[in-house]
């Protein structure tokens, strides 16, 4: 179908129309009437055995599970999923065993759980029965089925492609209502993250980003505002103008906000939104290009994380910039060589024009500190020099306070998403030097990109106020096969790590 504007679109719009439900069930799972049961698997002498929870269910089947695991070359590793033929012998057809390997940790019930509902598409109602000690353990168990059982169809036709599990029953003694409610209000905004990520970048300009983030404000009672192309140039948002100055599609600084009664606290996050990255006139190569739809993933992750934290009701302040620009080569678009008046007045050189994410995170730093917040944390698919110092799945940490880095390492550590912190060199700082402005979009130094680029951004924060930079560049958009509850393509990356520091900020563990 065409929307307003005349593209093509599908008739569920950004966002997937498919929701997966989740509930609890303490039936016993020989009878449940469900299309699958999923028990976790551990290594054992014999290959592997049912792990903690399977019992009923085991001697529902005459003590046969760890046999005919051992029969079907099951492990009980991690990532292992093996499925099992109950031949009328419970109500469910198959039992899916999921690798949980030696002493499982809460990430490695999140993969299992993930792992099984997305190898059980196509089916109506599925039982999770993965060991669970606690609450908590529960609620990774639900978090990582709901965001395995993730798929963005809103542009297929055809009939051949399978949809994601429909209902989710979670069978584990430790569950609770609490912990099931907040393994939704993450997966819903972690999906509405990869949703957009996902959305090709003709359907998602930095006016339909724009327009998204009021759709959610206006749902989750967020306040909100936008800045348009005109109220960016008088504004004196250089960074942005600049950055969007090449393309059709002007750009938009959002400002989403959330507050509580009783918060003594101001967390202020600020997310890159290039809708495309072509590189404008430093033009990428081709190979580079066609996932540059992804480059918006930090903008998305901040408005998914505000979302999830207007429903959870931390007991913090807290302010999200979206900084959204197209970046395109044209004849209006920015030279290198250019000089750029950032918010706040201090000058860059642009000396590459594909270093244009720092640019406009810059005029969203700088504006940050209007809201007088006692930390600002920035996220961005900022530099492929991120990927090459730690690969694709682990984000880059740095700040202008090594407590607040480690502080926001261990967060994300427990949101369950990987991280390592990184210097912030000083010396570093010297390769940016201009002959022209106050500093240069890039070093002359090839070595280091991801920390120069954190050097880069420290210079716009606020005078007193600590700060960390996720660098998301791999961990934001997964070119390879899907693994655990993370699917091809977009991931929803830093979401969830968002929340935790902004929840670890109202308990005073930040």
């Amino acid at each position: 179908m065409l929307d307003p504007k005349g593209r093509n679109r599908s008739p569920g719009g950004l966002t997937s129309d498919y929701v997966t439900s989740i509930g609890l069930d303490s039936a016993d799972l020989a009878g449940l009437d469900v299309d699958a049961i999923v028990i976790g698997a551990v290594p054992a002498d014999a290959g592997a055995a049912p792990a903690a929870g399977a019992e009923d269910l085991d001697r529902a089947l005459d003590g046969r599970l760890a046999a005919a695991l051992g029969a079907l070359g099951a492990t009980g590793k991690p990532g292992e999923i093996i499925k099992v033929p109950t031949l009328g012998a419970v109500t469910a057809p198959v039992v899916v065993a999921a690798g949980l390997g030696e002493d499982p940790t809460a990430e490695d019930l999140r993969r299992a759980a993930g792992a099984a509902v997305r190898a059980l598409a196509g089916s109506g109602k599925v039982a999770v029965a993965l060991p669970a000690a606690d609450a908590a353990e529960a609620e990774a168990v639900a978090l990582g089925a709901l965001l395995g059982a993730y798929s963005f169809d809103s542009y297929r036709t055809g009939d051949g492609h399978k949809s994601p599990v429909a209902e989710i029953r979670l069978a584990a003694p430790a569950a609770t209502d609490v912990a099931v409610e907040r393994a939704r209000v993450l997966a819903d905004a972690v999906n509405l993250v990869r949703d957009l990520v996902n959305t090709p970048p003709s359907d998602l300009t930095p006016e339909d980003l724009a327009n998204e983030a009021e759709r959610v404000a206006r749902e989750s009672g967020l306040g909100i505002e936008v800045l348009d192309e005109k109220a960016l140039v008088d504004g004196g948002y250089g960074g942005l103008t600049g950055v969007g100055q090449g393309s059709v599609n002007p750009p938009r600084l959002v400002r989403l906000a959330y507050s509580h009664p009783e918060a003594s606290k101001t967390l202020a996050l600020v997310g890159k939104g290039i809708t495309f990255d072509s590189g404008g006139l430093s033009l990428k190569p081709a190979g580079s290009m066609d996932w540059m739809k992804s480059d918006m993933g930090g903008a998305a992750a901040v408005l998914g994380a505000l979302a999830a934290i207007a429903e959870l009701a931390p007991k913090v302040n807290v302010v999200g910039y979206m900084a959204i620009a197209e970046n395109m080569p044209s004849g209006s678009a920015q030279r290198p060589s250019d000089v750029l008046r950032i918010y706040g007045g201090k000058t860059v050189e642009v000396l590459n024009t594909d270093a244009e994410g720092r640019l406009v995170l810059a005029d969203a730093l700088v504006r940050s500190g209007e809201d007088s917040p006692d930390l600002v944390v920035d996220v961005a698919t900022l530099t492929g020099a991120q990927l090459v110092a730690l690969g694709t799945r682990t984000t880059g940490v740095m700040a202008n306070d090594d407590g607040v880095r480690e502080k926001v390492v261990a967060a994300a550590e427990r949101a369950g998403e990987a991280s390592w912190g990184m210097p912030l060199p000083a010396e570093l700082r010297k390769g940016l030097d201009s002959s022209v402005a106050d500093i240069a979009n890039i070093s002359g130094d090839r070595w280091g990109g991801m920390l120069v680029a954190g050097v880069f951004l420290r210079e716009f924060v606020p005078d007193g106020v600590k700060w960390a930079h996720l660098d998301i560049a791999g961990p934001s958009f997964q070119q390879g096969e899907a693994y655990g509850y993370t699917p091809k393509g977009g991931t929803g990356a830093a979401t969830r790590t968002l929340v935790q520091i902004a929840e670890d900020l109202a308990s005073g563990a930040l």
